[in-house]
């Protein structure tokens, strides 16, 4: 009889270990579950909610059903014909197979590092198999939008410098392109370009990762970078480009300029001539009056008009003379008597 006290007891520490153990679990929304019973899986779970496992023996291994991010490191790659370029690639990702998942890869710390090998790979294969163009462009806009520069000659005063594309990262993608490509066709258009070739890169790494229980969304080149190398010799070509425009605008200018000069030259010419020749008739009409007169006045009295002349003879010659030797000549016949002897 007293042994059935110690039998309560030891049923109900053990009802008690089992409680404390937690024989329930809660799965909440957005995540799911592998059961592992002794190291074997069980059981998956993807609903949420309360739910009932062995103790000490169920171990629940929970995953996230959320879309994650993973975010690649920039790595050097070459193109086809041999230019290397930074690439930086960002994808989302989510699980989609528990079961799968946990085989393949178990924890959620180790799918990140697999994913980055599957997806760089892809990323160098489809890099390595497309022209740099491909990669650094998503239309033929430079292409379809022609570069007008004004000619001397040839353009219009209202035209205007129109450049390709909408920013100066497509002005440089076309000064790039036209440096790597054969003479004569640096305008070759895309085939694919670089949306293309992200869903050529989403498609072949959503091949490898379904066997893992992985579902891959979407796979985005965040930045395509280009080697320091290349990059200083597509600015260098940019600028020589833009100084071969600019110096197009000042020959423009200068023949604008001389145009210009030699018209206000020939104008001024012509004020001057015009105004000379207007004058020469003023002062010909002038003279021929002052002759009318001074012949009326002359015939009016010869001798007070050959008096008249010879003062304003002196007046004007005289004081110009810094010695007068003599003036016993007929001249100065004025100067010692007014009737002129």
């Amino acid at each position: 009889m007293k042994k059935t006290p110690v039998i309560f007891v030891v049923i109900a520490a053990v009802l008690i270990s089992v409680f404390l153990a937690g024989p329930f679990y809660i799965i909440d929304e957005g995540e799911q579950a592998v059961i592992v019973e002794m190291g074997r899986l069980v059981d998956v779970v993807t609903d949420a909610g309360l739910h009932i496992k062995i103790p000490f023996i169920d171990n629940v291994v929970r995953y996230p059903k959320k879309i994650m991010a993973w975010d690649g490191e920039q790595k050097s790659m070459p193109t086809r014909e041999k230019q290397y370029i930074w690439v930086d690639v960002i994808a989302r990702w989510r699980i989609t197979d528990p079961r799968i998942f946990y085989e393949s890869i178990s924890t959620v710390s180790s799918a990140y590092p697999k994913l980055g090998d599957i997806i760089d790979s892809e990323v160098r294969t489809v890099v390595a198999e497309n022209y740099l163009r491909e990669t650094v462009r998503n239309s033929n806009l430079i292409i379809d939008e022609k570069t007008i520069v004004s000619v001397p000659g040839q353009n219009t005063p209202d035209e205007q410098l129109i450049t390709s594309g909408d920013s100066m990262f497509e002005e440089f993608e076309k000064q790039l392109s036209s440096m790597i490509q054969e003479p004569g066709s640096s305008n070759e258009p895309i085939q694919k370009g670089r949306r293309k070739l992200a869903e050529e890169i989403l498609d072949r790494s959503r091949k490898i990762v379904d066997g893992y229980g992985i579902e891959l969304i979407d796979v985005v080149v965040r930045q395509i970078r280009y080697s320091d190398e290349l990059t200083q010799s597509v600015y260098a070509r940019m600028i020589k480009e833009r100084n071969q425009i600019a110096q197009a605008f000042r020959s423009e200018g200068e023949g604008k300029k001389a145009e210009w000069l030699g018209r206000t030259d020939n104008e001024q010419r012509s004020i001057l001539s015009a105004a000379y020749e207007q004058a020469e008739k003023i002062r010909g009409t002038a003279d021929a009056e002052a002759t009318s007169i001074y012949a009326a006045a002359y015939n009016r009295d010869r001798d007070f008009f050959d008096f008249w002349r010879a003062l304003e003879s002196y007046r004007t010659t005289i004081p110009e003379f810094n010695k007068t030797l003599t003036t016993n000549m007929d001249y100065f016949r004025y100067l010692y008597s007014p009737e002129g002897r």
